[in-house]
């Protein structure tokens, strides 16, 4: 018997459980130990879990950050994830300086602690630039696209207007003028929608204002969830590529807001924040 120490935090309600990979040598398959861990009857529940080791001073980032969902699937990044993962390393005194770069799936992002109050994290991110073609998202066309924006996906009920983009991982943007549509049961559709190799992320996006949106998320391999980090920045990048919006705005889920930038540069920034839950031990 063998017991593993984790932390719990959550970004607006997305929760993840951080581990240490020096922690974890009896762990045989990682893949299936996340499913039972995320399991939110028999385990200690989460929407994935973050796998933390620390690099060496030769390395261009100062850590990794593995990402397995609860399907025990590896995500390429996870914007409340890895923030969670950040927020971990702060709490538990493993890093004191003000930024950090964390070495991800999908490359390095940039993390800074803007604040802390009490068990509360605040952290500005930067996640490298989106990608819009269809090769890269990847989502599978006619034929080969620059973008695909204004693209009419064909679901079981009815056709769709998407915009699809990989922000770290595939995001499937669906524009909508409520969210009175069944948009559960269309989410899963799409998330494992053939022109999908890869699965997607679906994130519904209701357009308030220039400065505001409103989303619902359904996440590939966790399902609704209250808010996602990848989710909001690529439902912000979405609606500034299609003018709908300015390109600093707010994203606001059923957990909380979001703020987001999409500078000229083609940089993503978020702010956002992570909440200690509770730390504990895994006994297997």
């Amino acid at each position: 018997m063998i017991s593993i120490p984790f932390c719990k935090f959550h970004g607006f309600g997305n929760d993840y459980i951080v581990f240490e990979a020096k922690d974890l040598p009896a762990i045989e398959n990682l893949n299936d130990f996340a499913e039972k861990v995320c399991r939110r009857n028999t385990g200690i529940g989460g929407d994935g879990i973050a796998v933390l080791e620390k690099l060496d001073g030769a390395a261009a980032a100062d850590y990794d950050c593995r990402i397995i969902n609860p399907d025990g699937s590896e995500a390429g990044f996870s914007g409340n994830g890895t923030r969670c993962a950040v927020a971990y390393l702060y709490n538990k005194n493993l890093w004191r300086e003000k930024s950090l770069k964390l070495e991800t799936r999908s490359g390095i992002k940039n993390y800074e602690l803007l604040k802390q109050e009490n068990l509360t994290f605040w952290f500005r991110a930067e996640l490298g630039k989106p990608k819009f073609s269809s090769d890269e998202i990847p989502f599978v066309s006619e034929t080969k696209s620059e973008t695909i924006s204004d693209y009419q996906l064909t679901i079981k009920t009815e056709q769709l207007t998407i915009t699809a983009l990989n922000v770290g991982n595939p995001v499937c943007v669906v524009f909508v003028e409520n969210f009175e549509l069944d948009w559960r049961t269309i989410g899963k559709e799409i998330e494992t929608h053939t022109q999908f190799p890869e699965k997607t992320n679906v994130v519904f996006v209701k357009i308030i204002d220039h400065k505001n949106i409103e989303i619902r998320i359904w996440e590939r391999a966790a399902g609704e969830t209250t808010s996602s980090g990848t989710c909001s920045i690529a439902a912000a990048v979405a609606s500034a590529f299609t003018d709908k919006t300015d390109r600093q705005i707010a994203v606001h889920a059923p957990g909380g807001t979001t703020e987001t930038v999409w500078r000229d540069d083609g940089e993503m920034l978020i702010i956002g924040r992570a909440d200690l839950a509770f730390c504990g031990e895994w006994i297997c």
